[in-house]
């Protein structure tokens, strides 16, 4: 199906737009739950895939293990990314939904390390590789869909919900934890019940595979000219100033939202000293603000510009990032740790609310989708996928501190990119689709 949609305000391509995007984003949603799935319940399966030991040793094998997920999202970007730009948005979008899938199929059915020996290890990687790859397609193609079928004056409002589906994935896993740990034992969590949210995870992708095929192809990407260019590294690399933004632009957004949100959990658990079941509430809680947060900071940026947005969180992020997570790492109270999450998080949707349609606002229809996920993948690579790993080891070394304003530091070049880059909401390719 490929009926038009109007780049229009009325009722009916309004309404078109909206279904659109809400296909969209629920696909977005259960990709990322995948992907969140796999911290959120890492405490329950570590002693699973690895030799047991250390508690920390524990932790840090699996957060290398999500690291080496992040390896494949650069792959990931490129391919699926290549692949929406040259066969559409619509099609890439089932197939990276397709490898999340069989990726959650992976870990749920891996017998332990006990059984198995290193195989245990060595398959869980497998999986993760293969969810890398999905979820680095997954951002490229999505946030390229949602800012292109959006309606002109209202893309920061429509393209935000690229992280509200994101950080609601993450909600959502945080709430089967919640429903598991009410109904079951510590040990039956540790035994067996943290398989429950892969396969759950498993079987969502599928339904979503249904929905996806159900979806319109954006307009701009049928009304492009030309194709034999289409998705192309040297078409991509006619654009070497936007290649340099995005990485510029996504260093600090990815290494604090990181810090802020999968870490976190660890954090409060083995820094602060927080219950763990006490500890999902309160991310539980702060990710429903934050997810809150998106389309309204979203819709801001349609009436005051991105830029302004972006120097908000440059500077409260610079400044504010140390105490702020040093005040954590040293409360033993829920509700100060909460209201400390949540001003970091507020700080944090200066970038997460518009980021996806800043980088799809630089790149014409033609490389678009290989222009947002190729660089944006390998700077979350790079930094995003190691800052747990990275804060983990400095913790066991006796230097965390460092990592505080290793954050602070990352946010600040950020914001010197911030400063001298132009409001890309204005003469924005988006509005012409056969630009190059």
């Amino acid at each position: 199906m490929t009926t038009r949609v109007p780049g229009t305000t009325s009722a009916s391509g309004e309404k078109r737009v909206i279904g659109n995007v809400l296909r969209g984003s629920v696909g977005n949603l259960i990709e990322w739950y995948d992907w969140y799935a796999y911290s959120a319940f890492a405490t329950y399966f570590s002693h699973s895939f690895f030799p047991k030991g250390d508690r920390t040793a524990e932790l840090l094998n699996t957060a290398a293990v999500f690291a080496v997920g992040f390896l494949m999202r650069p792959i990931g970007g490129w391919l699926l990314g290549r692949f929406a730009d040259r066969f559409g948005r619509r099609t890439a979008l089932v197939l990276s939904v397709s490898m999340m899938a069989f990726g959650s199929l992976l870990i749920t059915f891996t017998p332990g390390h006990e059984t198995i020996g290193v195989a245990a290890p060595i398959i869980l990687v497998i999986a993760r590789l293969l969810q890398g790859l999905s979820v680095g397609g997954e951002y490229s193609t999505s946030a390229t869909y949602l800012s292109e079928v959006a309606s002109p004056g209202r893309r920061g409002f429509y393209s935000s919900f690229q992280y509200v589906t994101l950080t609601a994935g993450q909600l959502l896993a945080l709430t089967l934890q919640l429903v598991l740990q009410q109904v079951l034992t510590q040990q039956q969590m540790h035994d067996w019940g943290w398989r429950i949210a892969f396969a759950v995870g498993a079987l969502a992708a599928v339904v979503v595979l249904f929905l996806r095929r159900g979806m319109d192809e954006s307009e701009s990407y049928r009304e492009q000219r030309g194709g034999h260019d289409r998705g192309t590294l040297r078409a991509l690399l006619r654009h070497p100033k936007e290649v340099l933004l995005v990485v510029g632009l996504t260093l600090g957004g990815t290494v604090a939202f990181y810090t802020y949100t999968t870490y976190m959990q660890k954090f409060m658990e083995n820094t602060a000293g927080i219950p763990k079941t006490t500890v999902t509430w309160i991310n539980f809680a702060a990710l429903l603000v934050f997810v809150l947060l998106q389309p309204l900071a979203g819709a801001l940026s349609d009436r005051i510009g991105r830029r302004k947005l972006l120097l908000f969180f440059g500077i409260a992020g610079t400044v504010l990032t140390v105490p702020l997570m040093s005040a954590m790492g040293s409360t033993r109270q829920p509700v100060l740790a909460l209201l400390l999450m949540l001003a970091a998080l507020v700080i944090v949707t200066g970038y997460t609310s518009i980021n996806a349609i800043v980088k799809a606002e630089l790149f014409p229809t033609n490389v678009r989708a290989l222009g947002v996920g190729l660089p944006y993948a390998l700077t979350v690579a790079i930094f995003g996928g190691s800052s747990e790993y990275f804060a983990l080891w400095l913790k066991e070394a006796g230097h965390e501190q460092v990592f505080f304003y290793y954050v602070a530091g990352c946010v600040l070049i950020s914001l010197i990119v911030y400063g001298t880059m132009r409001e890309t909401s204005k003469r924005s390719p988006i509005d012409r689709p056969d630009a190059e």
